[in-house]
């Protein structure tokens, strides 16, 4: 008499498993939907470069990052990219570089700025073909700081301006704002009392063309799918954009 096979169990809790394991490790998560899948990546805390930040520091690693990108254009499971910001900042090459990657992707990308995008977070918040702010999220804008050892010579003030350059022609390339209003707000010398620069918000970062829209997670996330169904060449149903301001 032969043993009766038990029915196998569906992958489905091994998939969850695997989404939560995802979230945990990554701070990234993929998500089914009708127009196709949306893989989600938070950037929070510290960008954190070539050093380690401190222990017990929130930090978004770099060499994480960018082999999650690579993976995500070159996926044909992933229809598009929603990056969520929440950060202070960090190290300026780690921040440009994916910034970069972002910028270079086919795939439909949106970014949302929540409570802040400061710092190399400005780079990395406009990267994306659409960018979103919601009304209570900052953005600080200032010239270059470095940690450590500064050789107080002409070469190293040189060198402070280049990274700047490079981060302002990033930042202009990839949005509405001019160079001299980029510039006016990292050289502000009367919004910070012990620094320079500037703190703008929500509705001001869009009225100076930095951020697209303002708007929330549902509004960024219905301009992924517009955006996502355009891309596959399916029909859509709301040929609207966002509103730049909810409820206007």
């Amino acid at each position: 008499m032969t043993e009766e096979t038990k029915p196998t169990e569906t992958n489905d809790s091994e998939e969850q498993n695997d989404l939560q394991q995802q979230i945990v490790d990554m701070g990234s998560s993929t998500v089914k939907t009708k127009d196709g899948t949306i893989h989600t990546l938070t950037i929070v805390g510290t960008i954190e470069g070539h050093q380690e930040e401190r222990s017990g520091a929130k930090t978004t690693k770099y060499e994480h990052v960018l082999p999650l990108l690579t993976a995500v254009e070159e996926s044909d499971e992933t229809d598009g990219l929603l990056i969520l910001l929440n950060t202070m900042g960090g190290d300026i090459e780690a921040g440009l570089a994916i910034a970069e990657m972002i910028s270079g992707m086919r795939k439909p990308t949106v970014s949302l700025v929540l409570g802040g995008g400061h710092s190399i977070g400005v780079p990395l918040a406009v990267a994306a073909k659409e960018s979103f702010i919601v009304p209570s999220g900052a953005m600080t804008i200032h010239p270059v700081r470095l940690n450590g050892l500064v050789i107080g010579v002409s070469q190293t003030f040189h060198y402070f301006e280049r990274i700047q350059d490079r981060i302002c022609d990033f930042v202009t390339r990839n949005s509405r704002i001019s160079r001299k209003d980029f510039e006016h707000l990292m050289l502000n010398t009367g919004e910070m009392a012990a620094d320079v620069g500037s703190v703008i918000y929500g509705k001001e970062a869009v009225e100076l063309g930095l951020i697209d829209h303002l708007g929330g997670l549902s509004d960024a996330l219905e301009c992924l799918h517009r955006r996502m169904r355009a891309a596959n060449g399916r029909p859509d149903s709301r040929s609207a954009k966002p509103n730049d301001v909810p409820g206007e």
